[in-house]
């Protein structure tokens, strides 16, 4: 559907743009840019946005210190095409990446490859050809483990560095001394990971001293089991995710006074958020109240956390609860912020809404799309059914609609009066629930349905 745009939004996106601008222009050298990505943390989970299961003062210093938004969403409510989202600048499943990457054949039931294809459009190696040097440290659960045994290493992404957990095509041996996610015998403890690749990324920063760097963090925690010392009882429980928390919450203060130390904290953009929802919720409190979950479509699965700052250059302070900012935006974004050349061959889902990152709320000019859960046979849901939503999700403007991939029993929600999706308008707006279902249908008439056999 054609937008009319204003004149007043037009000059809006013209002075935002002259901020990027002048923010570059002011730089000697293109921003150090690090994403810190924690895994299955929830809204609730932060003290800056109201959490109060744990203290979070120092990741809440970034709010302080830059800008806290209120409506980011990730790409997928489930780990791997969250991360392909963020990487790539596409919807995952345009890459056949839809649920968690597993085994040959649960990722065959998944209609899914086995990893993603190293001739995406990724954000490392668009950066590295700009001069960047680039650095995978954590998580990375987009192809390896298991009994996939030929994904791609690191370096055919663009990464110069990695120290990758067992999800990975090169696992580092201190984190994976067996073939699993993680075992007592790892040299480098369970509750010992987080300080683990915090002390990579300054290690790779300070040899780097003469180079602009790109850096992922990507993070094990807030994932379950928690483990928070040697000892501890089992079980995922609160008392359990107290201490996990709080020592995140340390290291993200020791790689803020790290960078602080190198004299690098007005050199460095640095984003915190997470990869999908909470699962445990505890009662939503994870989630900040909003229904949904990890492995649900609803607002609790894809609405994250999501903090950036820049001191210099991002107004300190800032909350921005109108831009509506997605996973898919953050490639073209940072490109832009990086001062490095847009891919001419690429046509990215998301928007360069660079603007929105040093302080300019912008508004979003294509609607957001998600898909999950294919089958009943191979995807996980929420075992909650509240939580459990249709497979098909689209955001315009502040209506949402979630509907089954067949076009039937739509939910629309208006986002800005009811942000728990508690009110079912669909048989009240009609008109809106035709126009939002014929762009999700449209659309996943363009995403491909079958993996295809290698």
């Amino acid at each position: 559907m054609a937008r009319t745009v204003s004149f007043s939004t037009w000059m809006a996106i013209f002075l935002a743009g002259l901020m990027v601008a002048a923010a570059n222009a002011d730089n000697a050298a293109p921003p150090h840019i690090i994403i810190i990505y924690a895994d299955d943390m929830g809204l609730g989970d932060l003290g800056c946005y109201g959490g109060k299961l744990a203290p979070t003062p120092r990741i809440d210093r970034l709010a302080e210190e830059g800008v806290r938004f209120l409506q980011y969403y990730s790409a997928s409510p489930i780990c791997s095409p969250s991360r392909a989202g963020l990487i790539t600048g596409m919807y995952p499943a345009r890459w056949r990446i839809t649920s968690f990457l597993q085994t040959r054949n649960g990722n065959r039931g998944c209609e899914q490859a086995d990893f993603l294809d190293p001739q995406a459009p990724v954000l490392p190696r668009l950066l590295r050809q700009a001069g960047y040097a680039t650095a995978h440290f954590g998580k990375w659960h987009l192809g390896g483990g298991r009994d996939v045994t030929d994904a791609p290493p690191f370096a055919a992404y663009g990464y110069d560095e990695h120290a990758g957990t067992y999800e990975s095509p090169q696992p580092h041996p201190d984190i994976t001394a067996t073939n699993w996610i993680w075992s007592d015998q790892d040299p480098v403890k369970r509750w010992d990971r987080t300080a683990f690749f915090v002390d990579k990324t300054l290690d790779f920063l300070a040899r780097h001293a003469e180079q602009s760097c790109f850096v992922n963090l990507w993070l094990d925690d807030v994932h379950t089991p928690w483990v928070p010392e040697a000892g501890a009882p089992k079980g995922d429980t609160r008392r359990n995710l107290r201490p996990v928390l709080v020592e995140l919450d340390r290291q993200m203060g020791r790689l803020l006074d790290g960078l602080q130390e190198k004299n690098l904290t007005e050199r460095t953009l640095v984003i915190f958020t997470s990869d999908n929802g909470p699962l445990p919720t505890f009662e939503q409190t994870r989630t900040a109240g909003l229904r949904g979950s990890k492995l649900s479509l609803y607002e609790g699965g894809v609405r994250m956390p999501f903090l950036v700052r820049w001191p210099g250059r991002i107004p300190a302070g800032r909350t921005d609860d109108a831009t509506v900012l997605s996973a898919v935006d953050l490639a073209p974004s940072l490109i832009t912020l990086a001062g490095a050349a847009m891919p001419q061959d690429v046509n990215f889902d998301g928007e360069d809404l660079s603007a929105a990152l040093v302080g300019t709320p912008q508004q979003r000019q294509k609607p957001l799309l998600w898909e999950y859960g294919r089958n009943e046979e191979f995807f996980r849901f929420p075992g909650d059914a509240r939580n459990r939503s249709p497979n098909l999700a689209v955001r315009d403007g502040s209506w949402k609609l979630l509907v089954s991939t067949e076009g039937a029993n739509p939910e629309l929600y208006d986002l800005q009066a009811d942000p728990n999706e508690t009110k079912n308008l669909a048989d009240a707006q009609p008109q809106i629930v035709n126009r939002l279902r014929d762009t999700a249908l449209a659309w996943w008439a363009t995403i491909p349905r079958a993996r295809t056999p290698k």
